[in-house]
């Protein structure tokens, strides 16, 4: 499916989520929004649920992956990608490289779960371990890069416009939402609906969620500077130490909340998802809904004829660890 970057759109703008989103939908299938009841009596709220963990390599990211492989440059795809990731990003360039008939290399720093590295080389990439973090783990990948292979940023315009695609099916099933909750590593899923609620939902809020052991991109956000910090999260798409040139500004003009929850709260909302929506999420994944839970402006109890809009929480990923599905029971 390979094509010249120059054929394809890559600029963030509507159009482009609307053309990514036809490449996207030749390769799998619209994810499943869903009710369950009995998470809306445990929240308060009409909450629909973005099943994104149903996708293959179980996360939302394979999408950014899709319209990347279709976007390759000739150059590209003879030397090969190299790009860092703690996971799901890792398993979508796997899978765009399989796409565009390439290599894939990701360095992956030591914190990211033994599963999700297993995953990236069973769909074919090469997994290079470098560092504690994500930052130490980019700094490896750009030195792989420089010999001549394709260095992919996390936060590159064609993986924010494959992630837009989420929001864009989101959007159009229900512009009515008064809010959809995001977890935020990087920022691109975040940038991405920003993006396509301008255009489709005005009234509907998008509010970021991210690990208080992982701050950097909220650090960022409040003072409109890019800050760096510790990430010590268990949550690993939550891993992030620095704050994103590319996705900074946008997550700075688009969000209208940003909050901070605690990683115990991240397992009492994988608990909750798991037990009251019957779904398996990873840390990162039930992000959103422990946003939710935090949010001060959630609406009020849900009730039979109530007037109260929508909320909408995405499941980014169900790649749970061992550590996090054994904590599900605690």
């Amino acid at each position: 499916m390979t094509t010249t970057a120059t054929t394809v759109p890559t600029d963030l703008t509507f159009a482009a989520v609307e053309h990514a989103a036809e490449v996207v939908a030749a390769e799998v299938a619209p994810t499943p929004l869903l009710s369950h009841p009995l998470l809306d009596r445990s929240v308060g709220a009409r909450v629909l649920v973005k099943h994104e963990n149903a996708l293959p390599t179980s996360a939302f990211k394979i999408r950014g992956g899709i319209y990347l492989a279709s976007a390759l440059g000739d150059e590209e795809v003879a030397g090969g990608l190299v790009t860092c990731s703690t996971g799901n990003h890792a398993q979508s360039i796997a899978h765009a490289a399989r796409l565009a008939g390439t290599t894939a290399t990701v360095v992956m720093p030591g914190c990211a779960p033994e599963g999700k590295r297993a995953a990236v080389e069973a769909l074919g990439a090469r997994v290079v371990v470098e560092g504690d973090t994500m930052a130490d783990a980019a700094a490896g990948a750009r030195q792989l890069a420089a010999a001549g292979a394709a260095y992919i940023d996390p936060t590159d315009p064609r993986i924010i416009l494959g992630h837009a695609t989420l929001y864009l099916e989101l959007f159009r099933a229900r512009p009515d939402l008064a809010a959809v909750y995001v977890p935020i590593g990087s920022g691109t899923g975040a940038v991405g609906a920003c993006l396509v609620r301008d255009r489709l939902a005005p009234g509907c809020r998008v509010v970021g969620v991210q690990s208080t052991a992982a701050p950097a991109v909220w650090r960022s956000w409040r003072s409109g500077e890019i800050q760096s910090a510790e990430a010590t999260t268990r949550a690993s798409g939550l891993a992030t130490s620095n704050g994103y040139p590319n996705t900074h500004p946008l997550l700075r003009a688009g969000l209208q909340d940003f909050l901070l929850v605690p990683d115990e709260d991240l397992d009492a909302a994988a608990r909750r998802l798991a037990t009251v929506a019957h779904t398996l999420a990873e840390l990162a994944g039930a992000a959103s809904l422990a946003g939710l839970l935090a949010d001060p402006a959630r609406p009020g109890t849900a009730r039979p004829g109530s007037p109260d809009r929508p909320v909408a929480v995405v499941v980014t990923g169900g790649n749970a660890s061992s550590d996090e599905i054994a904590r599900l029971s605690a």
